[in-house]
């Protein structure tokens, strides 16, 4: 039987000591990558507009997720979800995610290890892309994004971490910095994206269905991982939390 006060006390001082060393090479290498990019604005392209909108179709089609040419057995059609998953379409989208995955992943990756992290990480984001993909199988729309991957984190945390507290902003609010209950949080956010889903039409766009998939990947991962007796149920503060959107 797990000693929850001890178990909590162990999550916030290990977050708060050296941090979380898998959770932050994701963020670093996704911002990496997106920095050397012709999506960044920092590499220069030679040949005008067209030739910057050509180099990065160019780059979406060679590091992302093209679901018509997912299918065809060869070597990138199966590593494209795990490298697309380091790649995003503009500042907004790069830093929207990494502050999920900022916030989120410190106590989950320390609950998990850093080993287990790390592949639970790259499997349900994988399986995410997998799934949007199987799900619009004659689009030759490039899928980017480290989204799935990060819903699976939050769906873990869920499970894990039901009464841990963060800090957030919502529009409806005016913005105020309140602080809501994790579960409050990623539970209006799941509903968001399911929402969004049902109404994203045939054509894929947004990828909210890999939202919904690796969400659920995640809660369901930790439910059948570590069960019941793993939850830590004292409200605990997310280590990040005061940074929360």
């Amino acid at each position: 039987m797990i000693d929850r006060r001890s178990a909590a006390g162990r999550l916030l001082r290990a977050a708060t000591s050296g941090g979380p060393p898998v959770t932050y090479a994701l963020i670093a290498l996704c911002c990496a990558v997106f920095v050397i990019s012709p999506l960044s604005g920092f590499v220069p392209v030679s040949g005008g507009a067209d030739a910057l909108l050509a180099a990065q179709a160019g780059y979406f089609e060679r590091w992302g997720v093209i679901p018509s040419e997912l299918w065809d057995g060869s070597a990138h059609a199966v590593l494209a979800p795990f490298t697309a998953l380091f790649v995003h379409g503009s500042w907004l989208h790069l830093l929207g995610n990494m502050l999920f995955l900022y916030v989120f992943g410190a106590m989950a990756e320390e609950r998990m290890g850093h080993t287990e992290f790390a592949l639970f990480y790259l499997g349900c984001g994988y399986l995410a892309l997998l799934a949007y993909a199987a799900a619009h199988a004659t689009s030759d729309q490039t899928l980017v994004g480290a989204s799935g991957a990060i819903s699976a984190v939050l769906g873990a945390f869920l499970y894990l971490f039901p009464r841990a507290r963060v800090t957030s902003l919502f529009p409806f609010l005016l913005f105020l910095p309140l602080r809501f209950p994790a579960w409050m949080v990623l539970i209006f956010w799941f509903v968001l994206q399911w929402l969004a889903a049902e109404g994203a039409g045939s054509g894929p766009g947004v990828a909210y269905l890999a939202h919904v998939v690796g969400f659920a990947t995640g809660f369901l991962y930790a439910w059948g991982r570590y069960g019941r007796g793993a939850r830590v149920k004292s409200p605990a503060t997310a280590t990040e939390g005061e940074s929360q959107p």
